[in-house]
């Protein structure tokens, strides 16, 4: 399966990444002090619902489309809010990536550096980030990159590694990454997304992880049920956040009691390190 942006733009597991998101840049902004975000596999940055590689798979109208009809709703949490913020910002019938997210969010000492090495994918985040002064996009191999923008002179932020696991080795890939920024930055929150094809490949994974030294690390899991004889659309999909904020899983589980009922999604988190 490829996990390129684009085929899975507002499906369920983007839901969770990005209120993820949200979670730890509100958290980064209550300190006045600057921070930065680093998007290692940014992707476009901003999605077509009806253009062919979303309407190939269809995953928005079980994830982001089910939620429209809370946009508006009263008392919503701070994180869900300005999640919904985001996605209403976007074009009709558009949806925000992550580097789009984090753009909005930034303040004016704050600064996002989205890598994208898919050259017609660039050139989309290249427009989409033009109209934000403190964002960047490079065109580069984000596990590349990574080392030479860590640490930040900022000396606080955020790492999101999300590639399109299309080869064969990417969980090994990420692991190495992580542990490499890790070494470098250890003060910083990192996001790595995955997919869950194989259970066991995903624990392996998240074990690799741990044995970097990670001391605190929360791991989030998103599923919902498998269309019925469909085994290539993406079902079940984890986030592991490396020093997050505090009390960010009761956050996300309070965001989940309203938002995963509509698209027929369970969440769960465990610690794997920490708190």
């Amino acid at each position: 399966m490829n996990y390129r942006h684009a085929f899975h733009a507002g499906n369920f597991a983007d839901v969770v990444k990005h209120l993820a998101l949200c979670d730890v840049l509100l958290h980064l902004r209550k300190k006045e002090t600057p921070f930065f975000v680093l998007d290692t596999h940014a992707g476009a940055g901003l999605y077509d619902l009806q253009a062919e590689q979303s309407a190939r798979t269809g995953e928005a109208a079980r994830g982001i489309e089910r939620l429209r009809p809370l946009f508006e709703r009263t008392g919503l949490p701070e994180t869900m809010k300005t999640y919904f913020d985001c996605v209403q910002a976007a074009a009709d019938a558009h949806y925000p990536g992550s580097p789009m997210i984090a753009a909005r969010l930034l303040r004016a000492g704050d600064r996002l550096v989205a890598i994208e090495k898919q050259e017609m994918e660039f050139a989309n985040l290249k427009r989409i980030l033009a109209p934000y002064k403190n964002a960047k996009a490079i065109a580069a191999d984000g596990y590349g990159r990574m080392a030479a923008l860590l640490p930040p002179p900022e000396r606080r932020g955020l790492v999101l590694i999300d590639p399109p696991y299309e080869a064969p080795d990417e969980f090994e890939r990420v692991a190495e990454a992580f542990a490499a920024a890790w070494r470098r930055f250890a003060t910083g929150i990192y996001m790595l997304w995955f997919p869950v094809k194989s259970p066991a490949a995903a624990d392996a994974f998240c074990g690799e992880v741990l044995a970097s030294g990670a001391k605190k690390v929360l791991r989030i899991d998103v599923s919902i049920p498998p269309e019925l004889g469909d085994k290539e659309r993406l079902s079940a999909a984890g986030l592991l956040v490396v020093n997050p904020p505090f009390e960010m899983d009761a956050r996300l589980s309070t965001c989940a009691g309203i938002a995963m009922p509509p698209m027929g999604a369970a969440l769960a988190t465990v610690w794997l390190a920490g708190p």
